[in-house]
Formats: C-alpha cells, structure tokens, sequence
C-alpha cells in the first residue's frame, strides 16, 4: 500500500544485437545470457519478450562491413534495418527502438567520422547520423536513439527524420553518456572498441554532474522527444537531478558492466540474482526514470509480475 518506487514490466526495454545471416546465435562470453542474433532469431526473441510484458527492445548492429564513412551503418539491408522489419511483423505492437551510432561500422571503432589528424570531426559526422536514423526510420523504427554524443546531432536528425516524411519517429538521446569503465562487455558483444585513443573527448567526465543537466536541456531544445542518463546504477544522483530539470520521459541505461558484475557474483553464489537485479532496478526507477534498459528486462518483467498482488 504505501511502496513508493514499483517499477512495471512495460517500463523496462530489452538491448539486443543484430548480426546479418539466418540461423545465427553467437553468446557473448562478457555478457550472460545475452547473444548477438540474425534478423529471424531476433524476432522470435522480440515476441516472447513482448509476452513477457517488457514495453520495448533496443536494437544494436554489429557488422563486419566497416570502413572509414561507415557506410553499412545506413544501408537498407544493414543488419538493424533487417532486424527492424522482423520483429515488427512479428510483434507489431512492441516498440522498437533503434541504436544511432557509427563505432560498429567504422574500421577505428569511433563514434564520428575521423578527420586528417585521426580526430572525430563533429560536423561532417552529423550527415552520415542522420542517414542513419533516416534508414532505420524507413525500416519501421518506432524510435531512434543516437549514443554518439556529437553536438547538435539531435537538432540534425529531427530535421532529418522529417525531411524524410517521418515526423512521428520519436529521438530517445543519450544526453548524458559518460566515458565509463562499466561499458566492456558491450564492446565485445558489439565489436566496437576504438582501435586507437578512447571517447573522452566527446563523452562526459565521470566526476561532472551539473554538466549532464546542460547537455539534456540542450537535447530538449533541440527537439528529443525522451533524454537518457548511461550508465545508471552508478549515476543515480544525476538521473534525479535530470528528473529535476526537464518533465520529458527519461531513460535509464543499466548498462553492460553492471548488468555482468552482478550476473558474475550470483554466479558464485555471492548474493540474490533476483533480489539483486530488482533492488538495482527499483533503485533506479527511485531515482527518477520513466524507463529502464536492462538486459535483465525479460526475467525482471516475470519477477515483477509475480511479486504484483
């Protein structure tokens, strides 16, 4: 009766990667219980995830086509177009959610185009963004959400996006995204660690709070229709000072780290799987957000449910 924070399955999204072929489940060694899957393996994913309850699914690609312009990233037969198409003839009513970044597709594993001097041009990496998310807005995407973390990337795909006559996609940006250490098991299952330096220049210090508040309303103005604070178990206190500042649907990344760490411990015997996973989640949906990522979704949409009256 008086329980504050009670997180619901349909608040929770599923992250998943998207390889090209048939018949392909690759597990990820970094990440248990979690594979990157062809298209057709995906949907099936996707639908026995909607009947779980969980509201939506976070799609990534990983690619073996990389070059320097990370042109497969906007290719209609890309492994997330594929993947977009499948699962929304298999399960129409979830939302799909699609990632906008180029590290899986550059042959440097950075997020933005690379100028002369091996640096990340901010400007001519906004056009292959919006590219990008125009693609996978043709393939069906509900919502596209660029982690790039390039300035004025926002402003650019809504004007993008309805250019290309789809003012109903909606933008979940990554407005405040940190140059964490808990992001390691990802960059295997995605296959986009940078080949040389690190992301520090175009993602946030750890150590600064105030400055995740300007980077959302900055995002807000440029047209987001949701803002993401990534990671989120280790950055409670900045996703309720953004709660604070803007009433848009915030997203919460528990993010790959995370989710391992505790995957590892309860492996051991070391603490609650279960207990673990939902107190981390409820934490967070304390702290403020409207939707959790979390590649615990789907057994934590069936934990919630049982612990509901």
């Amino acid at each position: 009766m008086v329980r504050e924070a009670v997180p619901r399955p349909e608040q929770l999204v599923l992250p998943m990667f998207a390889v090209e072929g048939t018949g392909v489940r690759q597990p990820v060694d970094a990440l248990p219980g979690v594979a990157r899957m062809s298209p057709d393996l995906l949907a099936d994913a996707a639908r026995a995830a909607h009947s779980a309850g969980i509201g939506g699914v976070l799609l990534f690609g990983v690619s073996d086509r990389k070059d320097a312009q990370a042109a497969a990233a906007h290719a209609a037969d890309g492994p997330v177009q594929q993947a977009v198409r499948a699962i929304k003839a298999a399960a129409t009513d979830l939302v799909v959610i699609t990632d906008v970044c180029l590290c899986a597709y550059t042959h440097h594993g950075h997020c933005g185009l690379l100028d002369d001097r091996g640096e990340v041009a901010n400007d001519p990496s906004l056009d292959v963004l919006v590219r990008v998310a125009v693609s996978h807005a043709d393939a069906g995407a509900d919502v596209v959400a660029p982690s790039d973390m390039m300035d004025g990337r926002v402003g650019a795909i809504r004007a993008g996006l309805d250019a290309a006559g789809h003012e109903g996609t909606a933008i979940m940006a990554y407005s405040a995204k940190y140059a964490s250490a808990f992001y390691g098991p990802f960059r295997e299952a995605a296959g986009s660690a940078p080949g040389h330096g690190d992301r520090r220049g175009y993602q946030m210090d750890p150590a600064n709070g105030r400055e995740a508040v300007r980077e959302v309303l900055q995002d807000v103005a440029e047209g987001a229709d949701m803002v993401m604070v990534k990671p989120a178990a280790t950055y409670l206190d900045v996703i309720r000072d953004v709660r604070g500042a803007t009433d848009l649907p915030l997203a919460a990344y528990h993010v790959s780290g995370e989710y391992s760490m505790i995957k590892a411990a309860a492996g051991h015997g070391w603490l609650d799987e279960r207990q673990a996973m939902l107190e981390t989640i409820t934490a967070i949906r304390r702290a403020g957000a409207d939707i959790i990522i979390t590649y615990a979704a789907v057994d934590a949409a069936g934990w919630l449910r049982e612990e509901q009256p």
